[in-house]
């Protein structure tokens, strides 16, 4: 249900929703797949970003299995919790740049694994949205957190408690989605982006999106400090070496394998 593939020369991964008779619900074994891929992409240092992509053309993700979920006692839904945590998490840890190319509908726990994600790329008649009040339960992967941080305390409370859906140029304008384009090419338009970032220094890469995380709700103060240690990780680095060395011969850098 989860297919991890790699493009190019290796450096950008395509991590792939498969569940394509289910509109990519979110099974159990669907989410267990899920936090296994990202641990596994995690811990791979040739990664340089990661785009996450469905296999379905007319739905990104339309959230959890309510099918599953309906027979479920109390005892599976809290047996099932950590797994679907892990997979959300899995998500938005990973240590690299990461970009969801959203295409069709990308609701509730769909609309969670695109925030999860750095940068989200949406073909124009992609859906999005955190409907999740409207049967009875709150978002749950990480929405609730991501959102108000994304767009804002005001706007992510309306488009939370009326569990409204967004057309891609509505979330373009609330700041939900970065790019909008044309319908079919969010994919193609993502791979594009990934592979521009993935030409800069790995250790750059992942050490600008480790400070600009954890600094992220420090005071000004705290996030200098933080910036300030995620600035020394990579300028004493080989990477460092490596573009300084590039940019003086006037050519592309060759940046040393992790």
């Amino acid at each position: 249900m989860i297919a991890v593939r790699r493009e190019g020369d290796g450096h950008v991964a395509e991590l792939v929703l498969d569940r394509p008779e289910a509109m990519n619900a979110i099974s159990t074994a669907m989410a267990q797949e899920l936090g296994d891929a990202t641990r596994e992409l995690a811990a791979d240092p040739q990664v340089r970003c990661v785009v996450v992509t469905s296999s379905h053309e007319k739905a990104f993700c339309v959230g959890a299995d309510l099918k599953e979920r309906n027979e479920f006692s109390d005892a599976d839904l809290i047996a099932q919790r950590p797994i679907a945590r892990a997979a959300y998490t899995g998500v938005l840890d990973l240590p690299m740049p990461t970009i969801a190319a959203v295409e069709g509908f990308a609701l509730g726990g769909g609309s969670e694994i695109a925030l999860s994600c750095d940068i989200i790329v949406a073909g124009e008649s992609a859906t999005l949205g955190l409907p999740e009040v409207s049967v009875g339960v709150i978002p749950g992967g990480g929405g609730t957190q991501l959102l108000q941080r994304r767009i804002g305390w005001g706007k992510a409370a309306r488009a939370i408690f009326s569990a409204q859906k967004f057309t891609a140029a509505q979330a373009a304008e609330l700041g939900f989605v970065e790019e909008p384009v044309p319908a079919g090419q969010a994919r193609d338009r993502a791979l594009e982006l990934a592979e521009q970032i993935a030409k800069n220094s790995p250790i750059g890469l992942r050490n600008a999106k480790k400070a600009m995380r954890l600094g992220a709700d420090a005071d000004l103060h705290a996030g200098l400090e933080i910036e300030d240690a995620c600035w020394r990780a990579t300028a004493f680095s080989p990477d460092r070496a490596e573009g300084v060395r590039a940019f003086a011969e006037k050519r592309a850098p060759r940046w040393p394998e992790a």
